[in-house]
């Protein structure tokens, strides 16, 4: 009895026992399992966030690479120019002024890339250049200033351009010359030596050209100036025409130059011609002929219709503007000349309807050059100037097309052209950017 009521109660004491660990273990495994289950989405939240944010900088890398190359090439190939997209120099706030002057780095030069350095003058070392701005060195005034010879400290000759002190508009001109020409390079384009920010005065430091613009030999005021013969008249247009081209049309954003004349195109000691003058220029549409609404700048007689008319300025304004100087290099004539009869004496409506006229394009040219030229090549070249200067701008050529189609009458002319020029006491030697 004793013993049956002794092991009857340990049968459920030891079930009991087992039970107890069985709900131990249950126990254990259902922390770890919750552990598991709140981890895991942390961990994987984590991954994607890290996959997100390598993705952003691989994109910021990649874009920053871009960039670095757009600053880089700010302009189409061309082994002879160099654009950076446009910025504005402000010399006042610049962190780089020193004593007035504006100073690009601590070489004291304004420098646009490797390819091209622009030296910083003080006022007094171009004083002393110019023999103090003597009257007897003055080459010329202009609108906003007057230019002078000048022999810089290593022995350079040099034109200096001092600018008007009064009004906001030759301050406007000075900042823009610097910051185009001194990131802007080609051989039809002067050469910008150097500037001069020094407190109040404002100088530009050009290269010399010796002979002059060409206003001053189609229109000498002392009619004592030789004339320039018929091959140097085209490579004059020649040259000419590749400067607008490569202002147009190989830099990016365009450049429109808005005041091209015959007094701001300069011939070197070979009459080859280069533009100057960048004071009204205009940064353009990226766009191709894009549209800009400005003030109308300019000179009378040069101005685009359209542009004289609404303030409308494109690439094409300046196309027309160099149609009226290969004009002026045909006939001789002023674009506006006041003495003339009334249907005579604007350049452009006398000689529009005699442009597309065979028998009428002879009586038009210059007496200067009769004689010096094929039948063939003077109506081709009447025909180039009477496209640029149509009033419609849509019907203007690109200066592409006008260089291309001058390249071959200027590698054509003959060797009479030649002999004409040394008659004239001209060097005819051809420069390699021919």
């Amino acid at each position: 009895m004793e013993t049956n009521s002794t092991g009857a109660p340990a049968s459920p004491s030891g079930l009991s026992g087992r039970k107890h660990t069985h709900q131990h273990h249950h126990h254990n495994a259902l922390p770890s399992t919750s552990t598991l289950v709140i981890i895991i989405p942390i961990i994987i939240t984590i991954l994607l966030l890290a996959i997100l944010l390598l993705i952003v900088m691989l994109r910021r890398l990649q874009s920053a690479k871009n960039n670095g190359s757009t600053k880089n090439n700010g302009i189409l190939n061309n082994s002879n120019w160099k654009f950076i997209s446009h910025r504005t120099i402000n010399i006042n706030s610049s962190p780089d002024v020193k004593g007035g002057c504006l100073y690009g780095g601590s070489s004291g030069c304004l420098s646009q890339t490797k390819f091209r350095v622009v030296q910083v003058f003080t006022y007094k070392e171009l004083e002393i250049a110019t023999e103090k701005f003597s009257e007897a060195n003055v080459l010329g005034n202009g609108e906003y200033g007057v230019v002078y010879r000048g022999v810089l400290s290593d022995g350079t000759m040099a034109a200096v351009k001092v600018f008007h002190r009064e009004g906001k508009q030759g301050e406007r001109a000075f900042r823009l010359e610097v910051d185009l020409l001194s990131r802007l390079h080609s051989p039809y384009l002067v050469d910008l030596l150097g500037y001069c920010a020094d407190q109040h005065h404002r100088l530009l430091v050009f290269e010399f050209m010796p002979n002059n613009t060409l206003q001053h030999h189609l229109h000498p005021p002392n009619r004592q100036s030789l004339p320039l013969n018929w091959g140097s008249r085209l490579r004059i247009a020649l040259d000419c025409a590749r400067a607008l081209e490569e202002l147009h049309e190989h830099t990016v954003p365009s450049v429109i130059h808005r005041n091209f004349k015959c007094s701001n195109i300069l011939l070197d000691q070979n009459f080859r011609a280069k533009i100057s003058d960048f004071g009204l220029a205009k940064i353009g549409s990226d766009k191709i002929n894009g549209l800009i609404l400005t003030r109308v700048l300019g000179t009378t007689g040069y101005l685009a219709p359209e542009y004289a008319a609404t303030g409308k300025l494109t690439t094409k304004s300046d196309v027309y503007s160099y149609g009226v100087v290969l004009l002026e290099l045909l006939t001789g004539r002023v674009p506006v000349d006041t003495k003339r009869p009334p249907r005579e004496d604007v350049l452009v409506s006398w000689a529009l309807p005699r442009l597309t006229k065979r028998e009428k394009v002879g009586e038009m040219v210059d007496p200067a050059i009769q004689g010096q030229y094929s039948k063939k090549d003077l109506i081709q070249v009447a025909a180039i100037a009477a496209m640029c200067v149509q009033t419609e701008p849509d019907y203007r050529p690109l200066m592409t097309d006008v260089v291309q189609s001058l390249i071959p009458l200027v590698n054509n002319l003959s060797s009479s052209a030649y002999a004409s020029a040394n008659s004239f006491g001209f060097n005819p030697t051809v420069s390699p950017r021919s």
